[in-house]
């Protein structure tokens, strides 16, 4: 079925063009590079995978519970209306949040392909051009498994949330070549990793839990390459140019905080804006879910230079300034073994299914 028969609300045009105003560099410097950027790149080619292989897609969703969603985890938990709902109404309503949740994953991941394209075209260092061409080539497979889920188990899918577009247009029209560093990198792919994370730790669902897991292991690598190139070149900036993306990142964190909060789904069982907008502020499940979408966005930022007193104050009025001392290097070390042990899980049950159908057939054979 054509996507656009499954969107919930059509979007505006089968295509955003967003006009650029950055420079194409290429580099006439062909010796080794960064090692640690090498490094990366060899990991980045060495960590190839098949989304259609490596998923198990005969495994079985229900698309009115595809992620094991927990009551107190839905926005209208113990508010009016959903005293009101009847348990198939609660059932759509699961179906739309885990579509609208997986919707923005899947928007996000292909504006997070062209953002790693534009980079290959604007970076001015050729081991950064050749680590990010891998990098392009995860989110074109992230977007592919995202579409796949969303087709084939949900039947349905939201528009880009506005503010999520406006964060990315914001992000791809600035000229200076280190935005859609920051821009996508750290804020966009930040806030999705926090976002992957829980959902890949509470759901029990099998396979939400790989896609999460193995996009996850990819994005571990994505989060250290933009820490490595901004950290160098920020170390070069006056303080009026870090200002300036200290502002951007303070606009940006408090857009996906206060914004980013899947009001759509809300109106479209009838609930007006300004009731929706009340009770997603008032889920207490919700307030926890937005403060750790900063878990990974906070330390971030410090690590790679943007500290000024502005954006600390920014971060205690969010209440998420202490997640800055915490261990990025550690979190993406555990994503990567996640994800391996995951497999390693998977491929032994496999085997030993294998192995038990063998002895059958020769029990079988020997009674013939």
């Amino acid at each position: 079925m054509a996507t656009h028969e499954l969107y919930t609300k059509a979007p505006n045009g089968s295509n955003w063009q967003v006009p650029s105003a950055s420079s194409a560099r290429l580099s006439w410097e062909y010796d080794d590079g960064r090692d640690r950027l090498l490094s990366l790149y060899q990991k980045g080619k060495d960590k190839q995978w098949d989304g259609a292989k490596r998923i198990d897609w005969e495994l079985e969703v229900d698309p009115y519970d595809p992620l094991g969603t927990p009551d107190d985890a839905l926005a209208l938990y113990n508010t009016p209306y959903w005293a009101k709902m009847t348990d198939k109404d609660k059932a759509e309503l699961r179906k739309h949040s885990a579509s609208w949740q997986f919707s923005q994953f899947l928007h996000g991941e292909q504006g997070a392909m062209v953002c790693a394209a534009r980079i290959v075209e604007s970076v001015p260092d050729l081991d950064a051009k050749f680590y990010s061409a891998t990098q392009t080539m995860d989110e074109a497979r992230h977007a592919e498994i995202y579409g796949r889920f969303l087709h084939e188990k949900l039947g349905m899918l939201y528009p880009i949330n506005d503010n999520l577009q406006s964060l990315l247009g914001d992000t791809l029209r600035d000229s200076r070549w280190d935005m859609p560093y920051l821009g996508m990198q750290v804020l966009i792919e930040g806030l999705a990793l926090a976002a992957f994370g829980l959902l890949r730790d509470t759901t029990d669902k099998p396979l939400p839990k790989q896609i999460l897991a193995y996009v996850m292991q990819d994005e571990a690598r994505h989060v250290a390459f933009g820490r490595m190139a901004l950290r160098d070149y920020y170390k070069q900036l006056s303080d009026a140019e870090l200002r300036e993306r200290e502002e951007f990142v303070i606009e940006g964190c408090y857009l996906m905080r206060d914004r980013l909060r899947g009001i759509e789904v809300l109106e479209n069982f009838g609930i007006p804006k300004a009731d929706a907008e009340k009770y997603t502020e008032q889920s207490e499940f919700l307030a926890m879910f937005r403060q750790l979408l900063f878990s990974r966005i906070v330390p971030c930022v410090k690590d790679i230079g943007l500290w000024g007193k502005r954006l600390q104050q920014a971060y205690v009025d969010m209440g998420v300034f202490d997640m800055g001392n915490s261990n990025l290097d550690l979190l993406m070390a555990q994503d990567e073994e996640i994800a391996e042990q995951l497999d390693a899980q998977r491929f032994a049950t496999e085997e030993q299914e294998r192995v038990a159908e063998v002895a059958e057939a020769v029990e079988a054979g020997k009674s013939v």
